[in-house]
Order: structure tokens, then C-alpha cells, then sequence
């Protein structure tokens, strides 16, 4: 069986940060592909579309990228493994193996959503395969450098009336209210977001989502930091295409983001 996950192995010296992108995954085991309903999979609804293109720069920067390589359909690997949700807002929250997408429409063929029994078997083989990635990842660079950062990366369409009826803003840093990093490590990057020309909010309307705040602790000096942004700030208004020109600019803000990242770390 091929790996759930896909490496972009770092160039040149390593650094202490580790990127998690587990939304980005389009792929589906052909063993369970059929049970999903054909208009749904045309158009994979809820996808971090590119993302793991808008991050390809920061290998140059000697960053390890992890990313997912089946889609969130499969099973959400940023969710609690009892679907414990991780808000308690009134916002939809879909579970660990979702049957709607965030529009609450139904994503299964009739009499096909997974039983507790396949999601058992996914976890076992998706979701603790990439958690014990991860893990891997993470040890291996605290043992070479005594701290370490997961930065786990998202993107969301700008408006979800599922979770909140106004506009999302343009980025939102999750640290599950400063539990999941130092406050040294969250005031970097919060600062250097906010030099840019987006809109940054800290721990709303997101605050982290499972992976932050399983792997994440100041105690262990494992941080994690989760980022939330706009998909209109690198993909065209309809969030359909990838915008080179956008992309650009963004990758800018985070480029320059993980310079002071990694500066921090050293020091």
C-alpha cells in the first residue's frame, strides 16, 4: 500500500520547522472511491486547493513540507478521532470521516457512508500513518536542534455561512489560545503577518484544529502554530484557478515570516 502522504524533503541545511498540509490531498483509495456520489467528486468541495504550491518555497528555506495525498472525504486528519468537535458555537463541524461537505450536502451514495468499522480501518491506515509521520518529522529535528515548530497550513473559501455568516479575515493564526507555542514563537509570527498587506486575527475564528493541539505544547518544546487564510489571496476571485500574482505576494509575507521563524528558533 502507497503512503497516505507525500515529503518535500528540505534543501540544504535543515531548520527546526516542520509545514503539515493535510487538507490539500485529491486522491481516493479505488477501493472506496465508488461510494462517494460522481457530482461531488467532480467538484471536490472544501479542498485547500494548492496549497502545498503556494508553500513550495519554503524547501529553499530548509523547511520539510508534509502533505496529505487523499482528500478530507477519506478521512479529515484535523479532526478528533471520536469526531469530538473543537468548537461548541453552533458552527457545522464535519467529523473524522465527514458524510456532508461544509454546504451540508450529503457526499456518499445512499447506504454508503462508512461504518465504524471502515473508520477504523482509515484510521489506521491514513490517519496514524501521517500522525506518526509527523511525529517522526518533529522528533527528529528536536533532537538536532532542541525546539521545534509544526506549522500546520489551511486555506478556506472567504465566506462559510455554515461557521459564521460575515467574511472571514485575511489570516488567522490558531495557537489554541497560546497553548500550543511560546509566546516568543506566536509574537514572531503574528508580527510579521501582520506587516503585510492582509487582514490578521489571533485564535478567531479559528483557534487550531486537532493536529495544533495534539502536537503542540510549550512543555515540550514541540510548538504549533496553525494558519487560516482566504483562498482569494492566491487563487483567482472565483477560488477556482491558482494566481501566480497573488501567490507571490503572499508567499512574500510567508517567506519572510519563517526567516524570522527560524531566527528565533536558532536564538
Amino acid at each position: 500500500m502507497s503512503k497516505p502522504f507525500y515529503i518535500i524533503e528540505s534543501k540544504g541545511e535543515v531548520v527546526p520547522i516542520i509545514i503539515s498540509i493535510p487538507h490539500c490531498g485529491v486522491e481516493f483509495p479505488e477501493d472506496i472511491k465508488n461510494t462517494y456520489l460522481e457530482t461531488q467528486l467532480k467538484t471536490l468541495d472544501d479542498t485547500d486547493w494548492f496549497l502545498q504550491d503556494l508553500y513550495s518555497f519554503a524547501s529553499d528555506l530548509g523547511i520539510t513540507i508534509i502533505h496529505a495525498k487523499y482528500h478530507r472525504w477519506v478521512i479529515d486528519l484535523n479532526r478528533d478521532i471520536k469526531s469530538k468537535p473543537l468548537y461548541t458555537d453552533g458552527r457545522l463541524i464535519t467529523g473524522l470521516c465527514p458524510t456532508t461537505n461544509f454546504k451540508g450536502e450529503l457526499i456518499y451514495k445512499a447506504a454508503q457512508e462508512p461504518t465504524q468499522a471502515e473508520i477504523q480501518r482509515r484510521l489506521k491506515t491514513y490517519f496514524w500513518t501521517y500522525y506518526n509521520k509527523v511525529q517522526e518529522l518533529l522528533d527528529e529535528r528536536k533532537r538536532q536542534f532542541g525546539e521545534v515548530l509544526l506549522w500546520d497550513a489551511h486555506s478556506i473559501r472567504r465566506n462559510v455561512p455554515t461557521i459564521q455568516k460575515e467574511n472571514f479575515p485575511d489570516m488567522i493564526l490558531g495557537d489554541n489560545d497560546k497553548k500550543t507555542a511560546s509566546d516568543k514563537l506566536i509574537n514572531v509570527a503574528l508580527e510579521s503577518l501582520k506587516k503585510g498587506p492582509y487582514e490578521v486575527s489571533h485564535n478567531y475564528p479559528f483557534k487550531g484544529g486537532h493536529i495544533t493541539r495534539y502536537f503542540g505544547s510549550k512543555l515540550t518544546k514541540i510548538n504549533a502554530l496553525q494558519l487560516e487564510m482566504n483562498k482569494i489571496l492566491y487563487m483567482d476571485d472565483k477560488e477556482l484557478k491558482y494566481n501566480k500574482k497573488r501567490a507571490k505576494n503572499v508567499q512574500n509575507v510567508l517567506k519572510k515570516m519563517f526567516e524570522n521563524l527560524i531566527e528565533s528558533l536558532r536564538s
